[in-house]
């Protein structure tokens, strides 16, 4: 029976809300009143209700095997595991709360192939983990459920592989003697050997075919054909470039190796693949830079040889008039074609110059105070303030600054 909101499990963890639910496992989110504000994901798996006392048994050891041993673990793509213990015929984990949104919702969010290079280096943070599960001693931790689901995206860009309610604490010395399984995981990513009975063993092989599966859906937006499907059609499953052309040959070669059905044809470690997949990553084209701005066409001066920019009126170096000239209609002086003011004595030169009434400057038609004398211009009205006359344009007043 599902735990309600406001549960509390060992006098301490109060259940907020459902996080999950699958087979006979669930997951929620709680609240650790013994560390106020702390937030905490709980994992409860109920065992088969028809299992004989003889499997519980069996089950209850394997469960605080497999709990004791990942609350050793430490690795920042796992989450901690802080507590577990039994309670009401349940056994739970008591582990991180990791925020962030998994990669099979960010996959359906998007609605197409996620974008090659992230995928690849979240592939490597959780080959990293990978490296640590496998690398324990003296049993090897193989995951055995890794699928877009069990990845989560933290807002820091960080990689969590969560989930190990399948986890398998390996016996090098008796490979076929494990712990007893609680699923098969999930079929489009579990390898061929994951369905054996007595004929063979999971092994870190096997999580390297979850991942490459995993992959394989992340870069196409299909998933891949179970291995079973695989076994009856041998071209079941398209190369992932015919899904998306824009994926390249090296990651593509990757994930078909580690997507291989027999274990033997695969990467053999999980550094194997992490390297594959770093030489791909490596070789990816950097994305083009944007374009730049069109540059100014230069022009020459002819009197001193300096470039100039294209819409200079004067040289910049020795201030002579660049293109044609006329002659200032008030003075005679010279002036470029494009200028406004004469250089000569100030005045507009344009055939629309407006006159000052005060003093008579000829200024530009936009003008809003003169440019000799510095009064308004085309008086509108007054300022509400201070009654001062006010030019037109005006958006303050100039005697006393009141917005107007």
């Amino acid at each position: 029976m599902p735990l309600l909101s406001g549960h509390i499990l060992q006098s301490r963890y109060r259940i907020l809300r459902p996080l999950g639910q699958g087979g006979m496992a669930a997951v929620y989110l709680a609240e650790d009143q013994r560390l106020t504000g702390r937030l905490c994901a709980i994992k409860e798996s109920t065992p088969d209700p028809y299992a004989s006392p003889q499997a519980l048994a069996q089950l209850r050891q394997q469960f605080h095997a497999e709990a004791s041993t990942l609350a050793k673990l430490d690795h920042p793509n796992l989450p901690k595991v802080s507590d577990y213990f039994s309670e009401g015929g349940g056994e739970y984990i008591v582990m991180e709360y990791v925020e962030g949104e998994n990669l099979a919702d960010a996959l359906a969010r998007h609605g197409g192939p996620l974008p090659e290079k992230p995928v690849l280096i979240w592939a490597d943070q959780v080959l990293d983990a990978l490296e640590y599960l496998h690398g324990q001693r003296p049993n090897p931790i193989i995951h055995r459920d890794i699928k877009p689901g069990n990845i989560i995206l933290t807002p820091q860009g960080k990689i969590k592989l969560v989930d190990f309610g399948l986890v398998k604490l390996l016996d090098p010395n008796d490979p076929r003697t494990a712990t007893v399984m609680k699923g098969m995981g999930t079929p489009e990513y579990a390898p061929l050997e994951q369905y054996a009975s007595g004929a063979g063993h999971t092994d870190a092989r096997s999580d390297i075919y979850s991942l490459g599966a995993t992959l394989y859906h992340l870069l196409t937006a299909v998933a891949p054909p179970d291995v079973h499907q695989r076994l009856l059609d041998p071209n079941k499953m398209a190369p992932p470039r015919r899904h998306n052309p824009a994926l390249s040959a090296l990651t593509e070669a990757a994930v078909l190796r580690a997507l291989e059905v027999y274990p033997q044809a695969r990467f053999q470690t999980a550094a194997e693949f992490r390297a594959a997949l770093a030489t791909a990553r490596a070789a990816l084209r950097p994305p083009a830079p944007p374009p730049s701005p069109p540059a100014l066409a230069a022009t020459v001066c002819p009197a001193c040889g300096q470039a100039y920019a294209a819409g200079e009126i004067y040289c910049q170096n020795c201030a002579r008039a660049l293109g044609g000239v006329h002659t200032c209609p008030h003075c005679g002086a010279a002036a470029p074609d494009a200028a406004v003011y004469c250089p000569g004595c100030g005045r507009a030169i344009t055939a629309s110059a407006t006159p000052c009434p005060q003093c008579g400057h000829a200024n530009a038609p936009a003008e809003v105070y003169c440019q000799g004398c510095s009064r308004p211009l085309g008086r509108d009205g007054a300022c509400r303030a201070c009654g001062q006359g006010l030019p037109q344009h005006a958006r303050y007043c100039p005697a006393c600054g009141s917005q107007v």
